[in-house]
């Protein structure tokens, strides 16, 4: 590789920022996202020793425990959101609940911190949707029939109407019971 080259790894870094993009658009990575920085401070401050020159101020509450389950949980249901999508109304009102618990719990939710993430990941949870599948190219090709019906017809040249409905065998939408 000489200075006149383009870098090599210019092509690599593209196509990894293409499928993260890709990857980021087909989930709640944001809700997911918040939702995670929400947990940790939860769960750090009640075992932090913070050190002001010869002081060291400690906020031990007798909730340790509980605030240290409530941040693990918090992680758990960001990464949730980011690998099980599916689950993202259940992850997102889980959220939003451990965020209204940590309140009285954990030193005010992580001193409002920990407690406005989760609470605001958890909402953008519940409203994610996923966008429309992109169509794939075949079906926009075969066209649609007279009225609507479709008109794909497969290699063997006889219509791929498998339902039964279809106005030309006089069933006009309805299924006949018996």
């Amino acid at each position: 590789m000489n200075a006149e080259s383009p870098a090599q790894n210019e092509h690599h870094l593209r196509v990894f920022r293409q499928r993260f993009r890709d990857w980021r658009g087909a989930r709640p990575f944001w809700a997911g996202l918040f939702v995670l920085f929400g947990g940790f401070p939860i769960m750090y401050f009640p075992y932090a020793h913070i050190k002001i020159g010869a002081l060291t101020v400690a906020m031990a509450t007798t909730a340790g425990a509980g605030s240290l389950i409530i941040g693990v949980l918090l992680v758990v249901l960001g990464l949730t959101l980011w690998f099980q999508q599916h689950v993202r109304v259940f992850a997102g009102v889980a959220a939003i609940l451990l965020a209204l618990v940590s309140i009285p719990v954990s030193n005010f939710g992580g001193f409002v911190v920990g407690f406005l993430f989760a609470l605001i990941g958890g909402a953008m949870a519940v409203a994610w949707a996923p966008g429309p599948p992109p169509e794939p190219q075949a079906a926009q090709e075969a066209g649609m029939g007279e009225g609507g019906a479709p008109g794909a017809v497969d290699g063997a040249g006889l219509p791929n109407d498998l339902s039964g409905t279809s106005p030309a065998n006089g069933a006009n939408g309805r299924h006949s019971a018996g």
